[in-house]
């Protein structure tokens, strides 16, 4: 057999990093697979997503969808669980890096642009694929709250609220009647998770969703107590 044909046989390079062309398709098509809502109000940012039960026998406390990457900045996903968690320990060591040099915490605009930057040179990189994920991340810096998006290609751009996964249009319809500048954090705390609910399967409970808030002093993921609250409010 010669050289060329084996070439040719071996279109794909088939490392446990690099996607088929038939699986990148449907990493493609998954990016936009779970409902997510953001909405920055006058004094914080709230990240709120639909958290899919495994089994009634999984752990819904050890992989969480909302995840902290500073004690000001969080970070939420859309698309493949394995590629998200990379990017989270990628996400946290850039800042711990850039703290290291400057002595002070990453701006959120800076720690966009490093992440975006490595979702991009794999879009390009011989060896690897491009991640399956797209990504909404929420700061605080500079006395204000501030939301960007990042997509699989490492296009990133900020928001004031949007929505993605696979209603993301009703949502975005939605959020564009209900936002205000104005709106306290509270209050879009009620409209993210009314947000949710717009394309929610099913009952919504403490246990399928997860809610990050983002101030001034800092970004927490709620409990399932505090959850359950806000969920008896908008009943």
């Amino acid at each position: 057999m010669s050289i060329k044909r084996v070439v040719s046989e071996r279109r794909y390079v088939l490392s446990a990093r690099t996607l088929s062309g038939r699986e990148q398709r449907v990493s493609e098509h998954r990016v936009w697979f779970c409902d997510k809502a953001k909405e920055i109000s006058s004094n914080g940012v709230v990240l709120a997503t639909e958290k899919k039960q495994k089994s009634i026998l999984y752990d819904e406390q050890s992989v969480h969808k909302v995840e902290p990457i500073t004690k000001h900045i969080g970070m939420v996903y859309s698309g493949m669980g394995p590629d998200y968690r990379v990017l989270v320990r990628r996400a946290r060591k850039l800042a711990q890096q850039y703290f290291l040099v400057y002595q002070e915490p990453i701006p959120t605009g800076q720690l966009v642009q490093r992440v975006a930057s490595v979702m991009q040179e794999y879009t390009q990189s011989g060896g690897v694929r491009p991640f399956g994920v797209s990504l909404l991340i929420a700061g605080w810096d500079e006395d204000r709250p501030y939301l960007f998006q990042s997509d699989p290609s490492g296009a990133y751009f900020a928001w004031k609220a949007t929505a993605m996964g696979k209603n993301y249009v009703n949502g975005k319809t939605f959020l564009e009647k209900r936002y205000n500048e104005d709106l306290e954090l509270e209050d879009a705390i009620h409209t993210a998770i009314l947000t949710l609910k717009e394309s929610f399967e099913g009952q919504m409970t403490e246990d399928n969703i997860e809610v990050g808030i983002c101030n001034e002093a800092g970004f927490r993921r709620l409990s399932p107590a505090e959850v359950k609250d806000y969920l008896a409010a908008i009943a």
